[in-house]
């Protein structure tokens, strides 16, 4: 039984389709090799003979991988999946907000070669690197990274860079890099008013604020205001917190 495709794969088969580079017939001849690279598949195929294959597909400039990894570092789980060797399932929206597409979206971005005699493109043995293709995707979803311009090596060496190196949002900020106190960053040190740490203290409040703020009682005793008559209690438990007596 075929093991079932992961979503990466079979979203780039449907894309494939959509787009009308791969059609739904078999594919002629044996792969005996496949490299992938920026913006181009290189493949040997063979039936009674040997044919190469190229496929082309619009690869990313320098000033695209900069803001499709910024793009990607600034949400911490699309990084920890990508540093896993998983594509977020979100990817594709994060490509799109920076006006690029992952998964190719348009007949134009994708050229076809066989040095085959057919006249129908793409050919059998096109169609057969294509199947190829889509299996490796499978197996390594950095291939269609790959084929944008950006190896797995490259993107995840950029994606580490800028963690490390991530600038505070205010300018203004002195504050250390992260990566400066990891070995503190936990420590709190002594609890406020344990181990001889000075104890915290809140802001000081005239006794009987809270009566201020409370609203009318609706009852009075022997003819007085009720928060009239509590307020001498808490001025006598604010003297006692204090050490006043």
């Amino acid at each position: 039984m075929t093991e079932p495709l992961p979503w990466w794969a079979t979203r780039f088969l449907r894309a494939l389709t959509a787009i009308g580079v791969l059609l739904p017939a078999p594919g002629r001849g044996r792969v005996v090799s496949l490299e992938v690279g920026a913006g181009r598949v290189d493949a040997e195929v063979r039936d009674e003979r040997a044919h190469q294959v190229r496929i082309g597909l619009t690869a990313f400039g320098k000033a695209d991988w900069a803001a499709i990894t910024h793009a990607l570092a600034a949400k911490a789980s699309a990084t920890v999946l990508l540093l896993s060797g998983e594509l977020p399932r979100d990817v594709e929206q994060i490509f799109k907000a920076v006006r690029l597409p992952l998964f190719p979206s348009s007949a134009r971005e994708v050229s076809l070669d066989c040095t085959c005699s057919a006249v129908e493109v793409p050919c059998g043995h096109l169609n057969a690197v294509f199947s190829a293709l889509v299996a490796r995707v499978g197996e390594d979803p950095f291939t269609v990274l790959a084929l944008r311009g950006r190896n797995r090596e490259a993107l995840l060496e950029d994606l580490k860079n800028r963690l490390i190196s991530a600038e505070p949002l205010d300018p203004d900020d002195q504050s250390p890099a992260l990566t400066d106190v990891m070995d503190t960053f936990f420590d709190s040190g002594q609890a406020p008013g344990l181990g001889g740490a000075a104890p915290l203290h809140g802001p000081r409040t005239a006794p009987g604020a809270v009566l201020d703020q409370a609203p009318p009682f609706a009852l009075t005793a022997g003819g007085e205001d009720v928060a009239e008559l509590l307020r001498p209690v808490y001025r006598a438990l604010a003297s006692d917190e204090h050490g006043v007596g």
